[in-house]
């Protein structure tokens, strides 16, 4: 096995970070899906898998550069995946300040186009590739007041909780610190900050600054920046629905602007109506992704209006037309399902955070399924029937919500949510994240999460917009594996064995796509394909999710697996037998001698029931690989508790393909 390199250079605290990550047998040839491969040989979908014809989705990424990705052409047609990071915060967040981050906008934007810089902590870090994209998301509320508030304002250090918050960030101590980001948190949730922080004259300059900074950066065709922010609703004491806010423009049209803030409005409605009448004014185009439900309280995907009044027609067009994405996975845990909410899928229990809302205030009963994306795809299509649009038709994203300015996904490279948690804390793991009255998140339970892939026809701000406004797109946890994925009523088990992107432009419609009845009565069936990270680990299975509503207008899933590694069976249940595990718990280290570097299907729906709406996605897991926190424990030399995960299955999930009769 070869080691990983050196993705993080720690000068500073003189800690050695060169962990190993598995082999690198692909990393300097084209890896392709669907051609002739031994390590691909089996036929789990019930048709051949070599023909020697070859279906490139994925390619080497080298250090230097991110423009070879690889490319699949269909009729003229030409879609390449990009990956980026949709959440981003710098030390011009409030909270993110609070707790001492000092990087800049600027800053982010070097760190991901792979420029060394220096941590908040003092560390040289360096990612080991740069990423396509990439937009910084400051929280709204707030924006442009830290940089005051530590100078020592007069007109803020009149007010005696913000005098102390002057004081707890200039002390030196990293738990005073930490501590007041917690109030801040906490008291914003409320609606109790204090108004100097409310007032909109700190965020003009702010504003200006990071708009000018993704003017600075972008570079059509090599790397695309994004101008976005974060508007932060904490409803009801920490109730999480937030939402990134993303143009497709450039400064001639947000410059002048002022992002809307929760001092303003806390209803998504409102929301809408500011991104619409942006849009009217300018003849701009804005979407907005909305993130974390699983800390919402059973609020994300409520079935009622923001005040509580019943869903309007109106109400959900809105919802639908400015919302295309939901953030499936980031450091705060996971939002694509609870195992309470799906029993029968054996790979629901993952990266939890299920314990409150964002302050820790503790759930309500019930408010899980109103928290998550696959029981909302579910009860999307069922509303649909009442409201005449569906309201929660979303596409996969992915982000980091890092608050540091540097966006690290590998769990090898990590550096954590906040400054106080960045690798100079040599028991990060141990030391409280978010805390609230009843409870604390602690450092372990971070997740090295994630990234979004999009599919789109070349790096410009306009091409990669527009593919999250058609939902091509798919989530990781952090590696840049590559997933495809098409519906349609004509494919056959050759169209797995050949081009598939061009079989699926033309026969089907790609993932976020929309599928009719089909008038001869034929069965839906699918086309998809993975492959692994080149740098990273090889691939366990395929699955493909699948949601629908019933004749009563009662709501179903079930979990196929389509495609695996090696030569296991499935039984009866259709289920297959794990696929392994090769991390040595001494060393953070692992072999890539399980698992396959790629995997094609064809998969036919025999329970498909044409008079029934639903939806499919599609989820790829890796093969077990180590966990942040073993590389932390190896480096460190130091002991966890038991309870601390160590290994992990990463994994991808794309945006669905729904199917209406």
């Amino acid at each position: 096995m070869n080691n990983h390199g050196l993705l993080l250079t720690v000068l500073a605290a003189a800690i050695a970070l060169s962990a190993c990550g598995g082999d690198k047998e692909a990393r300097n040839d084209r890896e392709t899906v669907g051609s002739t491969s031994n390590q691909s040989s089996s036929a789990h979908d019930g048709g051949d898998a070599g023909t020697g014809r070859e279906v490139i989705i994925g390619e080497e990424l080298g250090s230097d550069t991110s423009s070879d990705r690889a490319s699949a052409t269909s009729g003229g047609r030409s879609t390449q995946a990009y990956f980026g990071d949709t959440h981003v915060h710098t030390g011009w967040s409030a909270d993110a300040g609070m707790d001492g981050a000092i990087l800049s906008p600027e800053d982010a934007y070097r760190f991901a186009t792979g420029e060394q810089v220096k941590s908040n902590t003092g560390l040289e870090a360096k990612l080991s590739r740069p990423y396509d994209w990439f937009m910084i998301t400051d929280h709204s509320d707030g924006m442009g007041v830290i940089n005051e508030l530590v100078a020592g304002n007069p007109e803020m250090m009149s007010d005696p909780t913000l005098k102390r918050w002057n004081e707890a960030l200039n002390s030196g101590d990293e738990k005073q610190a930490a501590d007041a980001k917690s109030e801040l948190i906490v008291l914003q949730s409320e609606g109790k900050l204090p108004k100097a922080v409310m007032d909109p004259k700190w965020m003009k300059s702010a504003w200006e600054k990071t708009v000018d900074a993704a003017e600075k950066f972008y570079k059509p065709g090599e790397f695309t920046t994004f101008i976005a922010y974060e508007w932060t609703v904490n409803a009801d004491g920490g109730d999480n629905l937030h939402r990134n806010v993303i143009f497709r423009d450039d400064a001639s049209k947000t410059r002048s602007l002022l992002p809307l803030t929760t001092f303003e409005t806390q209803d998504p409605e409102k929301l809408w109506a500011w991104m619409k009448a942006y849009e009217d004014k300018t003849g701009g185009r804005v979407l907005a992704i909305p993130h974390n439900g699983n800390m919402s309280n059973g609020r994300m995907f409520e079935e009622k209006r923001f005040d509580g009044s019943p869903m309007t027609k109106e109400w959900a067009e809105m919802r639908a037309r400015y919302e295309p994405l939901y953030e499936v996975t980031q450091i705060k845990g996971q939002s694509e399902s609870h195992p309470s909410l799906s029993p029968e899928d054996e790979f629901a229990d993952w990266d939890l955070w299920d314990r409150g809302n964002l302050i820790l205030k503790p759930k309500p009963p019930g408010s899980f399924k109103y928290e998550y994306w696959r029981p909302a795809l579910k009860a999307g299509m069922r509303l649909e029937d009442e409201l005449g649009t569906n309201p929660f038709q979303y596409g996969a994203n992915a982000g980091t919500d890092t608050h540091t300015g540097l966006s690290t996904a590998d769990d090898d490279n990590f550096f954590g949510k906040f400054k106080t948690l960045e690798p100079s804390n040599k028991t990060r793991w141990d030391f409280p994240l978010l805390s609230g009255p009843t409870d604390t998140y602690m450092g372990w339970e971070m997740a090295a999460s994630g990234i979004t892939g999009v599919w789109a026809t070349e790096n410009t701000r306009e091409a990669i917009w527009d593919a999250m406004m058609r939902k091509e797109t798919f989530a990781t946890t952090g590696p840049r594996m590559t997933v495809r994925f098409f519906g349609g009523f004509d494919f056959s088990k050759g169209d797995a064995e050949g081009d598939i992107a061009a079989a699926g432009y033309e026969k089907g419609v790609p993932m976020g796509g929309k599928l009719k009845t089909d008038k001869g009565g034929k069965r839906i069936k699918f086309l998809v394909a993975a492959m692994k990270d080149p740098e990273g680990a090889n691939l366990d299975r395929i699955q493909i999710v699948k949601g629908w509503v019933d004749g009563n207008g009662d709501t179903h899933e079930k979990v196929y697996n389509v495609k695996w590694s090696g030569n296991r069976k499935m039984d009866g249940q259709g289920h297959i037998q794990h696929v392994g595990n090769t991390v040595d718990f001494e060393t953070a280290e692992y072999a890539n001698d399980i698992g396959d570097a790629q995997l094609v299907a064809y998969f036919e729906d025999k329970e498909f029931n044409p008079s029934h709406k639903a939806v499919y996605y599609v989820r790829v897991l890796q093969i077990p690989t180590p966990r942040w926190t073993l590389y932390d424990k190896v480096r460190n030399k130091i002991e966890m508790d038991k309870k601390v995960p160590m290994v992990q299955q990463e994994r991808a999930f794309s945006s669905p393909i729904w199917y209406t009769p």
